[in-house]
């Protein structure tokens, strides 16, 4: 595929422009139980011209004081914003005019063996950000992290190395498509990005409701698979196998138990569990909802309102 490089260079230059440093200071305990500060760092991409920057939650959650370091070198004292812990992203509000925000993307137009690139500032090293490249691997993966379940992730093979989480994953137009969260360091040459779906979606709600409100159902399942099916003697082989319900959720008090099949929810059928998360995601709290699912091979219906993600 032939294009202007020059041009591509100059857009990538751009874009780097709403990438920014993070740096934070949080206080751990020792084992004589005193504070002791422990500094960290990331990256971050400008979203608003008047200072709103995603990050992941990881990179600011929890932090004493956070320090962004703007493409020109400087230093503006951030406070956050607002969090979607289950997304791995924060929004980092500092007080600045005239930033120059990256320009966002769609995520659902994503596609395997697409050209990408990672923008942010591994290792903390001085002179701005760094660029990689790579192309998507896959779409929709689970990752198991040391914060918990992470799903729906885009794997890339563009580098991302420690202090790039937070910072953007963009296409060949400069459209942000991505956000950086994760390496799997035995994995060499892996590395994870958010869908810039999601992110968008959390900091709406930051700024119109003052915090993320998502919907929660209640349940830990995982997907049906033959494999699966054979081995618990399922009646079907794609679906929702319902693991564990939540004391007190939406799914409890609508009489779902363990070992419950969702087949579908609002008529939309649900193949995987990945399925069912991205139905959820389109939902608002409050909304009420009909699970269509099996039990010891008869049917049942449950209808019940989501509340929001405790």
């Amino acid at each position: 595929m032939s294009y202007d490089e020059d041009a591509f260079l100059d857009t990538l230059e751009k874009v780097s422009k709403g990438v920014v440093n993070i740096s934070t200071v949080k206080l751990v305990h020792n084992i004589f139980y005193q504070a002791v500060p422990v500094g960290g760092m990331g990256s971050g991409t400008i979203i608003d011209a008047d200072g709103l920057i995603l990050t992941n939650n990881h990179v600011v959650g929890g932090a004493e004081k956070i320090n962004v370091t703007l493409w020109n070198n400087q230093v503006l004292e951030g406070t956050i914003a607002g969090a979607c812990a289950v997304h791995d992203i924060a929004v980092v509000k500092v007080k600045a005019k005239d930033l120059q925000p990256a320009q966002m993307g769609d995520s659902d137009n994503l596609r395997v063996g697409q050209r990408v690139y990672a923008i942010g500032n591994p290792f903390g090293l001085a002179g701005g950000p760094s660029v990689t490249s790579g192309v998507v691997s896959a779409i929709n993966r689970t990752i198991e992290s040391e914060r918990g379940l992470i799903e729906n992730l885009v794997q890339t093979d563009a580098s991302i190395n420690p202090g790039n989480s937070g910072g953007p994953l963009v296409d060949m137009g400069g459209k942000v498509v991505a956000i950086n969260t994760a390496i799997i360091p035995y994995a060499q040459g892996i590395g994870f990005a958010i869908p810039i779906n999601f992110p968008k979606s959390c900091a709406d709600d930051i700024l119109t409701e003052g915090a993320a409100k998502k919907p929660w159902l209640g349940i830990i399942g995982l997907s049906i698979t033959q494999q699966i099916a054979r081995y618990y003697n399922l009646p079907v082989d794609h679906g929702v196998l319902v693991t564990k319900v939540a004391d007190g959720s939406p799914a409890e008090k609508a009489g779902m138990a363990d070992g419950d099949i969702i087949l579908q929810i609002d008529n939309v059928e649900l193949r995987r569990i990945e399925d069912l998360v991205v139905q959820l995601r389109k939902m608002k709290v409050g909304e009420k909802v009909k699970i269509f699912a099996l039990r010891d091979g008869r049917e049942y219906f449950f209808e019940f309102k989501l509340r929001e993600t405790p």
